[in-house]
């Protein structure tokens, strides 16, 4: 997708279109929808040269999904695929932006089959495959997709599509292993136990080293772990979408698996950038998404005052506050927050620096626990695919 060239820009405009993880135009939903663009391929630098100019990490802090170690942070791939607006990003600036999260000691690296379709893995793995062997790549299954067109025929976990999936996915990743491969959505009418059963035998074949699921029931994840450990469960979760709290975090606890936030940052809202004027162009997923309608917002701002307030406290972003209280839940919590801009991908990576006290917890779940939110957590379509059980073995 080429980029029009655009009007100079008033200033005013200038400090508008600069804000804090500002979105454009989106008419999509997570994983889907995506324009698909052709991407120019810039060559990377060579791996010598990167690990010779290499810095060292600002906190070189681990987790442990499951036995994987990662990064205490992961970087999620939608943004440089164009999801909140501007286009698919040309290769030469996802490049940049992955070389500086491998240089600050970020090498967490989420993606999925869907993410365009196809498009962002081509993204991922060209940027990486200069220190390939020294990062994690989480990417995902679960949709019929086709493998030349991208065309997306809904979800899909037969034992045949799933190795179809993961051949494409090596291919366009340009590595012959997965580190953390994901079913993206539970499908209801294939037993898990043969989605487990492939990914195991995909394992034995060292195609595939670790494995999870991605908003599944909690059924089905104790029917998958016994086939094959999980490593990972991979849900929504941030300061106004707690729902795993309950019960899944206690199950992961309880089976050893390593639990990912994806949307820690609420879409963005807890990045600070929207106030009670803010009025989302047309196209914006936002203008649907029930926590950020205008009849929502004013009421959801009080959360995000909130968090403000303890970034004052601890000298700290929204955004820093949102991710350090997530990693303050457990050691084996590790957010992706998505970012298509090196300086908001720096500014996330120093939540890894942010302590909280028991004490400090304690007040701030109290106080937390007062601001009621407004609105669903997210649009039906997605709820409706969030907490599915897989069929029966027969």
């Amino acid at each position: 997708m080429k980029n029009q060239k655009e009007p100079q820009k008033s200033t005013e405009q200038e400090k508008k279109g600069n804000n804090r993880r500002d979105f454009l135009k989106s008419g999509v939903l997570a994983g889907a929808g995506l324009a698909v663009g052709t991407i120019a391929f810039a060559s990377c630098k060579d791996e010598k040269e990167i690990q010779e100019k290499r810095k060292q990490p600002q906190n070189s802090s681990k987790r442990k999904l499951g036995t994987l170690e990662v990064s205490a942070l992961g970087l999620g791939g939608l943004p440089v695929n164009g999801f909140y607006g501007g286009g698919i990003r040309e290769q030469k600036h996802v490049n940049k932006l992955y070389q500086g999260a491998y240089e600050n000691g970020l090498t967490f690296f989420d993606t999925a089959e869907v993410y365009g379709p196809l498009t962002n893995e081509n993204q991922v793995g060209a940027a990486v495959k200069p220190f390939r062997k020294d990062v994690v790549i989480a990417t995902k299954f679960g949709f019929n997709v086709d493998q030349v067109t991208g065309e997306r025929k809904g979800i899909d976990s037969r034992p045949e599509t799933i190795r179809s999936a993961v051949e494409g996915s090596l291919k366009r990743l340009r590595t012959d292993y997965i580190d953390l491969l994901y079913q993206h959505r539970v499908d209801p009418n294939v037993p898990i136990e043969d989605v487990a059963g492939t990914v195991k035998d995909l394992i034995q074949e060292g195609k595939v080293l670790n494995w999870g699921l991605s908003e599944p029931g909690l059924n089905t994840i104790r029917r998958a772990h016994a086939v094959h450990p999980l490593s990972a469960i991979q849900n929504e979760y941030s300061l106004w979408t707690r729902d795993s709290e309950a019960e899944v975090l206690p199950l992961c606890e309880e089976l050893g698996i390593g639990f990912v936030p994806w949307c820690p940052l609420g879409y963005g809202f807890f990045a600070g950038a929207i106030n009670e004027n803010t009025r989302f162009s047309q196209g914006d997923f936002r203008t649907i998404l029930p926590r950020t309608t205008p009849e929502n917002l004013k009421q959801n701002l009080q959360l995000l005052y909130f968090v403000k307030e303890w970034g004052l406290r601890k000298n700290a972003t929204p955004a820093q506050i949102s991710l350090a209280w997530l990693q303050a839940h457990k050691p084996w919590i590790v957010p992706i927050p998505g970012t298509s801009k090196l300086v908001h991908l720096k500014e996330n990576l120093r939540a890894n620096n942010i302590n909280f006290t028991p004490e400090e917890l304690n007040e701030f779940h109290t106080e937390l626990s007062k601001i009621q939110v407004a609105g669903a957590k997210n649009i039906q379509p997605i709820v409706d695919d969030m907490g599915v059980e897989s069929a029966p073995k027969k």
